[in-house]
């Protein structure tokens, strides 16, 4: 068996799936498989009102729970909701949603703040939910980008699309180093 055809095929016979592609993994592993392995690319899905949309997993430092206290900043923008003490570090709270110009985001049960792993810019983005890991494969990628009602589309750099679903890859960082981000004060 040589192609993922073959493996649907023994979708009913569990026990020979799982030793197909446990030999699989292991020709792969030995540098043995027929023709290269191709290429996953691993995000972190997220959704900012009813869009859904995904960032690559080294751009997140960590998933966190909206913390329960923070601290409002005086002269600062109201998309800065304020700073949390999350474990002795100070973290900034963004409204994404907010910043982008499409509304407050409903604090909800699902709210999570997305920790952006940025060498100089810390920030917690408050987004509605966060739907996990995210698995594509190379050729589910493109580069075009489309409008999104959230009005984030100077921040995306692609979509990955698989079947009726579309992910559009949101760039943290160009987020975070933009002159919107960086000028938090209330104008």
């Amino acid at each position: 068996m040589s192609s993922s055809a073959d493996l649907a095929a023994l979708v009913e016979q569990p026990f020979e799936l799982l030793a197909e592609m446990e030999r699989r993994s292991r020709d792969a592993h030995a540098g043995q498989g027929s023709g290269s392995m191709p290429s996953e690319w691993v995000g972190v899905g997220f959704r900012i009102g009813e869009e859904q949309f995904v960032a690559n997993r080294e751009q997140v430092r960590e998933v966190l729970m909206l913390p329960e206290n923070m601290t409002r900043v005086p002269g600062a923008s109201r998309w800065l909701l304020g700073i949390a003490n999350l474990r002795g570090h100070l973290l900034p709270l963004i409204d994404l949603k907010l910043m982008l110009g499409s509304g407050r985001t409903t604090l909800r049960r699902t709210t999570r703040v997305i920790s952006i792993n940025h060498r100089e810019v810390p920030a917690g983005l408050v987004v509605d939910e966060v739907l996990g890991f995210r698995r594509f494969m190379d050729h589910e990628f493109a580069n075009e980008t489309r409008e999104t009602i959230v009005r984030c589309d100077r921040f995306l750099t692609g979509v990955y699309q698989r079947s009726d679903e579309s992910w559009p890859v949101f760039n943290l960082s160009d987020l975070v180093e933009s002159n919107v981000f960086l000028q938090a004060s209330a104008e």
